[in-house]
């Protein structure tokens, strides 16, 4: 299939899928007149990246991991690859401490939206 019909098979549009090549994470086949193929594979693959992506991984993490997952039919199932559990580990820190700032940020502008209201 050419990288509009995956596009279509996968709700993600053709800029986004060639970022997701240029990234490593898609390996489209190549023909000889510089067309991208692809296959049933590459739809699994993008399910994986979107479903890695929501969770908050970056690219370059999903890059080391994307390996590491399958599918059980109806799921996206992770397995325990070296790396995994530690990547997964780094990212659960890194996204507690973005929530940490942002309610810090929050609680601060909570503060002045109280001083601001309570001006006649």
């Amino acid at each position: 299939m050419r990288i509009g019909d995956l596009a279509q098979a996968t709700g993600v549009n053709r800029r986004l899928l060639r970022y997701y090549e240029e990234q490593g994470l898609l390996r489209p086949l190549r023909l000889p007149n510089g067309y991208r193929e692809y296959d049933a594979t590459h739809v699994v693959a993008v399910r994986h990246i979107r479903a890695l992506l929501a969770a908050g991984l970056p690219t370059t993490v999903i890059g080391r991991l994307l390996h590491c997952v399958h599918d059980d039919g109806t799921r996206m199932v992770p397995t325990a690859c070296p790396g995994m559990v530690a990547n997964l580990r780094r990212e659960h820190r890194r996204i507690t401490e973005t929530i940490e700032r942002l309610r810090t940020s929050q609680r601060a502008l909570d503060t002045m939206l109280a001083a601001v209201q309570e001006q006649p």
